[in-house]
C-alpha cells in the first residue's frame, strides 16, 4: 500500500507533467500554440506554452495538469482497457494468469457496495493487536511483525545495491515515520495550519474507527508531539541527496548498542532476510532517538501513533467514509485537489501499485511497436556519441579525470520500452471479491519480493519502472537509465518527426539521464556504481564552483510569492537538463552535419535549432496547484515545470544565436554568469 503526497517523477518534474500528441500543421507541432504576443527571448516558456496552459485549465480530480499528465491519462485510458476486460472474462481467463488475478484485483476494487459493507472490519485484527501492546518488548515485536507482513511503521526498510560493492544487494534501514511531508512541518511557522489540520484529520480517523472524540482528540495531539520528536532528528531533503547521509554500514552487534531495546538480528530472521555481515543503518541519530522513545513515551501514546498509522495506510481501501477522509487532508488540504479520482483510476491505481509490471506486460503485448523501441536505441547510441565528445572537450577538466568519466560513460547501460525476461507472478493468490485480503495479499507477496533479494547478487536485468509509466530513471548504483514504453512518443518522441523535435524531446530526456551519472551526487558513484571518489580535487573544486552558479540561478526563481525554488534540492535534476539539453543540441548538430539539406530546411517558419528549444519547453508546458507547488518546493528534487522549460535554455549561447536574442534579455545571461558544466 502506498501513500501519497504529490508523487515527484523521477525524470520528470516535480511538477508531474505528462504529454500528448498536438495536431499541427507539420504533423507533429502545432505553431498556432505559440503566443506571438511574447518575445521568447524575454519568456520563452509563455511563448510556447502560455496559450495552451489557458486553455487547458487543471482537472478537479488532479493537481496539475501538463504535457506529462496529459500523456499519463492516455496511458491509463489504455490501461483502463486492459484491466476492464481482463474483469469481464476474469472467471474464463485461465486459473492463475496474471490476466485474471489483475481482472480479479480490480474488479474487487470496482465493488464499492462490498468495500462499505465491510468498513474498517478489515483492520479490526490489527487494531487489536496494538491494543496489547504494552512494553519495550511489545512495541518491538510489534514494529518486526508488522514487517514481516509487509507494513512498514516507524523507519524505511528495504534493499538496494552496497553503495561500496555495487554487485551485492543488502539491507538498509532509514528514517521515516512521518505523516507530513517533511520535518519542516512539524516546526516552522508557515505550517502551523497545516499542523492543526493534521491533528484534526488524525482525530476524525480515530473516531471514524470507533474512538470517542474526546479521546480521540487527545490521542491526536499525542501523536502529533510523537512524530515532533523523530521529526526533530529527521535529516532534511536537501541533506538526504548525500549518499554519507544515506548509507552507513554496521555490523549487527553495532547497531544494537545503537537500539539497546531492538533486536535486529530478531527483526531480520523474521523478515527471512539474509543479513550476515552487516547492513546500513543509514541514519544512527534517528534510531538513536527511537530508542530513547521506547522509555520515555508513555504506552498510550505509542499505541495511538501505531494505531494512527495502521488506520492512515488503509484507509484508501477501506469505507467510503475513510477514504473520503483520507482524500481531505493528503489530496485536498496538503495539495488542494478538488475532486477524488473516479473510482475506476483509484482501482486502477491498486492494480498498479499491487501488479504494475504484469500490467505492463500486458500493456506492451498490445501497445509497444518493436519499430519504436528500435528508433530510440538509434537515439541512445546518437547522445552517447554526443556526451563522449563533449567530456572530451571538456576545457576545466584534467585528462586523468576525464578517463574515468570516459569509463564510466563506456559502461553504463541503457533499457528502453520493457524487460527482456518478465515478473514471475505465480506465488500471488488473488481472489474474486476480496479487496482488502488482495491488497494486503500483494503488499505481502511484493515485499518477500524484495526481501529475497538481501544477500544476493544484484540482478542488473531487473526494471525500476513499469512499460506504462510516462517516466525515464536512471540508477548511478547500477550505471543504468530507463525509457518507459509509454513515454517514447509525442511530445517526446515520435517516429515522423523531424530530428529538431525528437532531439530537443527524447533526446534531451535520454541526455538528462545520462547526465545524472555527472551530477553533484551522481558524480559521487563510479563506473561500476559504487560510491568511490574517482576526481581530482582541483576538479572537483572546478566543478563545485560551476554547480554553486546553478544552485544560485534556480534560488532566484519564485514559482509563488515569497517561496523560492530551492537551488541545492533541486541540484541534481538541474544539473541533468543543462548537461542533456547541450548534449542532445550536440547529437542534433551531429545528425545534421550529415544532412545538409536537412539542416537548412524551416518547417511552418521556424529552423531545426529552433524547434529543438521550442519542443523542450513544450515537455515542461503545465499548471499547478499553488498548495501542490508548496510541498514539491518543500520535497521534490524537480524545479517546478516552467523554469525547467528556461533554465537551460538560459544558459545556451546556441539559444540566443537560434532566435536572435540580445544582450540584456530575459532569456540572455551575461558571460560570466551563463554556466557551463558538461
Amino acid at each position: 500500500m502506498k501513500h501519497r503526497f504529490v508523487k515527484p517523477l523521477a525524470f520528470a518534474v516535480g511538477v508531474a507533467l505528462c504529454g500528448s500528441a498536438v495536431a499541427a500543421t507539420s504533423g507533429v507541432f502545432n505553431v498556432q500554440e505559440l503566443d506571438g504576443k511574447i518575445s521568447p527571448c524575454q519568456d520563452f516558456d509563455g511563448f510556447v506554452n502560455a496559450k495552451w496552459v489557458a486553455a487547458n485549465p487543471i482537472p478537479a480530480d488532479r493537481t496539475r495538469w501538463g504535457s506529462f499528465d496529459a500523456l499519463r491519462e492516455d496511458s491509463l485510458n489504455i490501461q483502463h482497457g486492459i484491466v476492464d476486460r481482463a474483469a469481464e472474462h476474469a472467471s474464463a481467463l485461465p486459473a492463475g494468469s496474471i490476466q485474471q488475478k489483475i481482472g480479479y484485483l480490480y474488479a474487487a476494487g470496482m465493488d464499492e457496495a462490498a468495500i462499505d459493507k465491510a468498513g474498517f472490519d478489515p483492520i479490526k485484527p490489527q487494531l487489536a493487536r496494538i491494543a496489547e501492546v504494552k512494553t519495550p518488548a511489545d512495541i518491538t515485536a510489534y514494529i518486526r511483525d508488522s514487517y514481516a507482513h509487509g507494513h512498514p511503521v516507524l523507519f524505511r526498510f528495504g534493499g538496494n545495491a552496497d553503495y561500496k560493492n555495487s554487485d551485492m544487494q543488502i539491507a538498509y534501514a532509514g528514517q521515516g515515520g512521518l505523516g507530513l511531508p517533511t520535518a519542516d512541518y512539524y516546526s516552522k511557522p508557515d505550517y502551523a495550519k497545516i499542523r492543526d489540520a493534521y491533528v484534526a484529520h488524525i482525530a476524525r480517523l480515530f473516531v471514524l474507527t470507533g474512538t470517542g472524540a474526546t479521546d480521540a482528540q487527545a490521542q491526536a495531539k499525542a501523536v502529533l508531539a510523537f512524530e515532533t520528536r523523530l521529526a526533530n532528528v529527521s535529516m532534511r531533503p536537501t541533506q538526504l541527496r548525500l549518499p554519507e547521509n544515506r548509507y552507513h554500514f554496521i555490523s549487527i552487534a553495532d547497531a544494537d548498542k545503537v537500539t539497546a531495546d531492538f533486536d535486529w538480528a530478531g527483526f531480520f530472521k523474521a523478515q527471512g532476510a539474509d543479513v550476515t555481515n552487516g547492513f546500513s543503518l543509514s541514519q544512527p541519530k534517528f534510531f538513536a532517538e527511537f530508542e530513547k522513545m521506547l522509555h520515555d513515551v508513555p504506552t498510550a501514546d505509542w499505541q495511538a501513533y501505531l494505531r494512527f498509522h495502521a488506520i492512515s495506510r488503509a484507509a484508501p481501501y477501506l469505507s467510503k467514509p475513510l477514504q473520503q477522509e483520507d482524500f481531505a487532508f493528503n489530496d485536498n488540504t496538503l495539495n488542494g485537489q478538488k475532486q477524488m479520482k473516479a473510482r475506476w483510476k483509484i482501482s486502477l491505481d491498486t492494480v498498479e501499485d499491487s501488479m504494475g509490471m504484469a500490467l505492463g506486460q500486458l500493456y506492451v503485448a498490445d501497445h509497444f511497436p518493436a519499430a519504436s523501441k528500435q528508433r530510440a536505441e538509434e537515439l541512445v547510441q546518437n547522445l552517447r556519441a554526443a556526451y563522449k565528445t563533449r567530456i572530451q572537450n571538456l576545457p576545466w577538466m584534467s585528462d586523468a579525470t576525464k578517463q574515468k568519466a570516459l569509463e564510466k560513460w563506456a559502461s553504463f547501460t541503457p533499457k528502453i520500452g520493457y524487460p527482456d525476461k518478465w515478473r514471475d507472478w505465480s506465488g500471488l493468490a488473488i481472489k474474486p471479491g476480496h479487496y482488502y485480503a488482495n491488497v494486503e495479499a500483494a503488499d505481502q507477496f511484493n515485499y518477500d519480493y524484495m526481501v529475497a533479494k538481501i544477500g544476493k547478487p544484484v540482478d542488473r536485468d531487473e526494471w525500476g519502472l513499469t512499460p506504462p509509466t510516462v517516466n525515464a530513471q536512471d540508477s548511478p548504483q547500477r550505471n543504468e537509465i530507463v525509457f518507459p514504453a509509454a513515454i517514447l512518443q509525442p511530445p517526446f518522441f515520435d517516429a515522423k518527426a523531424d530530428d529538431g523535435i525528437n532531439y530537443g524531446g527524447i533526446g534531451a530526456v535520454i541526455g538528462h539521464e545520462m547526465g545524472h551519472g555527472y551530477d553533484d551526487q551522481g558524480s559521487k558513484f563510479d563506473a561500476k556504481g559504487n560510491n568511490v571518489n574517482w576526481w581530482t580535487d582541483a576538479d572537483r573544486k572546478a566543478f563545485e564552483a560551476r554547480t554553486d552558479k546553478l544552485a544560485a540561478q534556480f534560488d532566484a526563481y519564485e514559482p509563488l510569492p515569497g517561496k523560492h525554488v530551492n537551488g541545492h534540492l533541486t541540484m541534481g535534476e538541474n544539473i541533468g537538463d543543462l548537461g542533456g539539453l547541450n548534449a542532445a543540441y550536440t547529437a542534433l548538430q551531429m545528425a545534421l552535419s550529415k544532412n545538409p539539406a536537412e539542416a537548412k530546411r524551416t518547417i511552418d517558419g521556424y529552423t531545426q535549432d529552433q524547434r529543438f528549444f521550442l519542443n523542450w519547453a513544450r515537455v515542461w508546458r503545465g499548471n499547478i496547484l499553488p498548495e501542490a507547488q508548496v510541498t514539491l518546493l518543500n520535497t521534490d528534487p524537480h524545479a517546478p515545470a516552467k523554469f525547467r522549460a528556461i533554465g537551460a535554455p538560459s544558459n545556451m549561447p546556441e539559444f540566443a544565436k537560434a532566435f536572435q536574442c540580445k544582450t540584456g534579455d530575459a532569456m540572455v545571461r551575461s558571460d560570466d554568469t551563463q554556466v557551463k558544466i558538461w
